[in-house]
């Protein structure tokens, strides 16, 4: 609870910290933090034009490819930002770390919110394409708002670890940036693992809902194409949340009980 009271009490300070994180994060450049929106909206037109242009794939529930990829990919840019930015948030921020009166547990959630601001972003971008397609936005997609907590606390819980083991394994950086590589393909964000015509076998399929992200992502498809609620999958909620917690009180202990030498080695 204290670690929570901790945070709390310093809302102001992570705010003001998240906001000024997400200005510098591109000054000196012409056109600042345009660029944070930028490389998302390439990624998603470089996709779309391999996959439904290359490879013509088809549409996803009736619905047009662009939308039902979009659909994956905004809580997947989401996650990686705050995976990368939280993971590295004590080594960019390492000059408040060797400060005694400092709060250095607020660092991981300042780079999490920093990433959130350009998540909104997406969410409206998407929304209005959606629109624009015809698919009107209705109560459904309030779920969006729901799907974003999940990350934000999937996300936190892991940073917080990673956090704290990458001042003492440096490599540690290069490893999560190889396993998000792969993690996007094992999703799925950019295939449709139901797809009659894949035929994948049912282990395969069960081993792949196992990552806490087939939950987020197929949430946010639920919440904009499939007009399903949440508590529809009551299984993979509660599976969701049960791995979420954990990995976040997992996190929370390993920052806590490392914290003592992060000045010492940075």
């Amino acid at each position: 609870m204290h670690f929570f009271k901790e945070l709390y009490s310093n809302r102001k300070l992570i705010l003001n910290l998240a906001k000024n994180d997400f200005k510098t994060k591109y000054a000196g450049s012409y056109l600042g933090i345009i660029w944070a929106f930028i490389q998302p909206i390439v990624t998603i037109v470089v996709y779309w034009f391999v996959f439904q242009i290359g490879l013509r794939s088809p549409g996803v529930k009736n619905v047009p490819f662009v939308l039902w990829l979009i659909a994956g990919l905004v809580p997947w840019f989401f996650f990686n930002d705050s995976i990368n930015g939280g993971t590295n948030a004590l080594i960019e921020y390492n000059y408040l770390v060797k400060k005694v009166v400092f709060k250095i547990s607020i660092l991981p959630i300042v780079k999490i919110i920093s990433a959130l601001f350009v998540h909104l972003f997406f969410i409206v971008f998407t929304i209005v394409l959606f629109t624009c397609y015809g698919y009107t936005p209705d109560l459904y997609v309030l779920q969006v708002i729901y799907y974003s907590i999940c990350v934000f606390v999937f996300a936190l819980g892991l940073s917080y670890a990673t956090s704290a083991c990458v001042i003492f394994f440096r490599d540690l950086t290069q490893i999560i940036n190889i396993v998000l590589q792969v993690l996007v393909w094992m999703t799925p964000i950019m295939w449709n693992m139901n797809d009659p015509n894949k035929h994948i076998p049912e282990t395969l399929k069960f081993v792949l809902k196992i990552n806490p992200m087939y939950y987020i992502a197929s949430g946010y498809r639920n919440a904009l194409i499939d007009k399903e609620w949440f508590w529809e999958h009551p299984l993979l909620t509660v599976y969701f949340w049960v791995v979420t917690l954990i990995i976040f009180v997992f996190g929370i202990r390993t920052f806590k009980k490392l914290r003592v030498h992060f000045a010492d080695v940075l």
